[in-house]
């Protein structure tokens, strides 16, 4: 597996969507030798082995039993999560107007959506066919890799006070548009039949769609250094990879190390594939399970157990300062940021700090603190719910970036080593 900043790129390009990033991922782990199980199987577990369950298409937990793994040992987790703020596509979304088709959408997450205006836009997702079963539909992963939308801006002469801030409605100012059309065209059924095309089926056999709009641009260095990486989906395809690159090298004899992906933290986790939500307890009580475990052990094992929620976090602001708190801030390129919050937004408390500083300092692992100014609540993430659900203590950890919830964000790209070094030395340190 390739770990360096390269590799994030990679991850970044091949995650189009979170059925993309979860089927990146299984290529990933199945390239270092981890065996695929299934959800709702019996699992045969071995001491000494590795493997990956993926759960309800956008849901992953790749996993490392250790060779001298005891009842009570405690589970060492890193999680993260594979959405990001984007447009979904609705059914039936043909609309025609100035002679141009337009699709239906709907706003998926905390968008900025100015960032999305004027850029190059594709589509990616999963598409149910019909098949033998009716309760067991066919599922298909589709990208259709290339530019097909944009969605326009207003020109500044129909709106002079643009520049001072304009609110944009979703129903009305946000619909992609991907064709001119004639007067007597018919529009009905039209994006089903394009999909159908691409996948080289019948669009009656097209049963229903799970489909993102995605920026079609590529991610580059930016700076005279090229000490910059902007991209779309930073957030948070930077954490999933550091979680999947130490969880590939993890080589911990005691206990059981797993990283975990989920979906929805971007809509509030609280689905089946969501941190906030009883699946990770279930899967965890699955692997104790097999492992001829007791009720009485797995309990110890979360007892005793730590996560690492590893999401981004807020850059100071170059043209915004003020908005950082002036004694606890991160700035890019100066670390992995560790990250507070007394209300519980992070869950991290002063023994979780404790444990992250500590292996950082052991490792050279450069890292940065990070809370909210006090008067501005900040967002968020996975942490908080995931540990209450376990009762385990956590840490937030995550790269520190500008831009967060555009279109394209941006990065210092030395921030991601740190990172990277961190998981690593987080599943290394017995």
């Amino acid at each position: 597996m390739q770990k360096d900043i390269n590799g994030l790129i990679s991850m970044l390009e091949g995650s189009v969507s979170p059925h993309h990033a979860v089927e990146y991922a299984r290529n990933l782990l199945d390239a270092e030798g981890f065996t695929a199980l299934e959800q709702a199987k019996p699992w045969e577990l071995q001491r000494g082995g590795k493997y990956y369950v993926s759960c309800f298409n956008t849901m992953l937990m790749a996993f490392v039993v250790g060779s001298e793994c005891r009842g009570g040992d405690g589970f060492r987790l890193a999680a993260s999560h594979i959405d990001w703020p984007c447009f979904y596509i609705k059914p039936s979304p043909e609309k025609t107007e100035a002679g141009c088709l337009k699709l239906s959408i709907e706003p998926y997450g905390g968008m900025i959506f100015n960032t999305w205006l004027d850029r190059p836009l594709s589509v990616a997702g999963m598409v149910t066919l019909r098949g033998e079963n009716v309760l067991c539909p066919e599922r298909r992963l589709i990208d259709m890799k290339k530019p097909l939308f944009t969605i326009p801006n207003l020109a500044i002469h129909m709106n002079r006070e643009v520049n001072k801030g304009v609110e944009l409605n979703a129903a009305r100012d946000l619909l992609p548009i991907c064709r001119t059309v004639e007067k007597e065209w018919s529009k009905d059924g039209y994006f089903v039949k394009k999909l159908a095309e691409h996948m080289n089926v019948s669009a009656d056999d097209i049963l229903s769609y799970d489909l993102c709009l995605y920026n079609a641009e590529k991610s580059c260095f930016i700076g005279f250094d090229e000490d910059f990486l902007s991209a779309p989906r930073l957030d948070n395809i930077t954490s999933s990879f550091a979680c999947l690159a130490g969880i590939a090298n993890c080589g911990i004899k005691h206990g059981v190390s797993a990283a975990i992906l989920f979906d929805n933290e971007e809509v509030g986790s609280q689905t089946k594939q969501g941190a906030n939500s009883s699946l990770l307890g279930m899967l965890l009580e699955k692997l104790a399970f097999a492992l001829g475990m007791t009720r009485p052990e797995y309990i110890d094992s979360l007892m005793n157990g730590f996560m690492l929620s590893c999401d981004v976090a807020h850059a100071k602001h170059p043209n915004r300062a003020e908005l950082s708190d002036p004694s606890c801030n991160a700035v890019m390129n100066s670390g992995v940021t560790l990250k507070m919050n007394y209300e519980q937004r992070y869950a991290t408390e002063a023994t979780g700090i404790g444990i992250i500083e500590g292996l950082c300092k052991k490792y050279d692992i450069p890292y940065q603190r990070f809370m909210n100014r006090p008067d501005l609540r900040g967002g968020g993430t996975l942490g908080s719910y995931a540990s209450a659900n376990l009762a385990m203590r956590t840490a937030d950890i995550g790269v520190p970036m500008l831009a967060m919830h555009s279109a394209r964000e941006l990065m210092g790209r030395y921030d991601q080593d740190a990172l990277n070094r961190l998981v690593e030395a987080y599943f290394a340190e017995e």
